[in-house]
């Protein structure tokens, strides 16, 4: 990976969030001409100063997530687009809680309030819809809308390809790992998104979060990445080896998190969202047997 003195490449700027991208905030990509922008949870003061002095005429989602639509209003009245299926999250609060899979509702509460009062949430809907492969011409360059689903059902890449700026969303290539904790993610089409963004011939690589911008990135950044997966499946599976756990039991380990954190309402939620997945993918391969609410290693 080379270091980079600028976020900006041809047509395409990457514009950074509040406190290096990480959550609650994501970084933004910025089309000169175009007016697009996509994403909105980066950074109020550098989305007015695009509004000022260069015009935000579409605003494009990567995905639902909270932190990618916290400062849609701060754009003035411009049209959206989005991956149609995820219409439903954006259409009205206990549905986004819904597409989250969170069903304690102590967790709800905690989640109802932040989503109103940190994220700004309220309805939306799109004006338009993406159509996966699609090519848009934007003038200053074409986009390719790549379908990369796992983060979410409707995860949205973005190829710009006279640049050869890709936009990877949520697939962030942080030390954390892949998110795919919502009701309807996938590690199995996580890991085939991430396969399919590393081998697009582009020469620089932006991400919804953190650091978020490679240049010609080396393997080991997506192998890495990649083999977090696998890391938290084997620890997982040695925590299952000595006799069942609930899942209450298996939360209190911190596999995912790595230590504990408040509020329990974001992290343990997320650390049995996250690993629930790979329970479900373990029992589908016949690997972990639930018994009276207790998972156990087969055999």
């Amino acid at each position: 990976m080379r270091s980079l003195s600028s976020d900006i490449f041809g047509p395409v700027h990457f514009v950074r969030g509040c406190q290096s991208g990480r959550y609650p905030y994501s970084n933004s990509v910025y089309v000169e001409g175009s007016g697009v922008l996509i994403d909105a949870g980066a950074n109020p003061t550098h989305y007015e100063a695009l509004r000022r002095n260069r015009g935000i005429r579409e605003l494009w989602l990567s995905h639902w997530h909270e932190d990618h639509i916290a400062f849609i209003d701060l754009l003035g009245k411009v049209p959206m687009r989005q991956s149609a299926i995820e219409a439903e999250p954006l259409s009205g609060l206990e549905h986004c809680l819904d597409w989250y899979g969170i069903r304690n509702e102590d967790f709800r509460a905690y989640w109802r309030k932040a989503f109103t009062d940190t994220f700004n949430y309220r309805p939306r809907r799109a004006a338009a819809y993406f159509t996966p492969g699609e090519i848009i011409d934007l003038g200053s360059c074409t986009v390719e809308i790549l379908h990369t689903p796992g983060h979410t059902p409707g995860s949205t890449s973005f190829f710009f390809r006279e640049p050869g700026v890709v936009f990877t969303g949520d697939y962030d290539l942080t030390r954390f790992g892949p998110w795919y904790g919502d009701r309807d993610s996938s590690i199995e089409d996580t890991i085939t998104s991430v396969e399919r963004l590393r081998n697009l011939p582009a020469r620089i690589w932006l991400t919804g979060h953190e650091e978020g911008c490679f240049e010609e990135p080396e393997a080991a950044i997506f192998d890495n990445y990649l083999k977090v997966i696998d890391e938290r499946e084997a620890k997982l599976c040695d925590y299952l080896r000595s006799e069942p756990r609930s899942m209450a039991e298996i939360v209190s380990q911190h596999i995912v998190y790595r230590k504990p954190r408040e509020p329990k309402a974001f992290f343990d939620w997320g650390e049995a969202a996250i690993l629930g997945k790979h329970l479900q993918r373990l029992m589908q391969q016949g690997t972990v047997i639930l018994e009276d609410g207790h998972y156990r290693l087969a055999g």
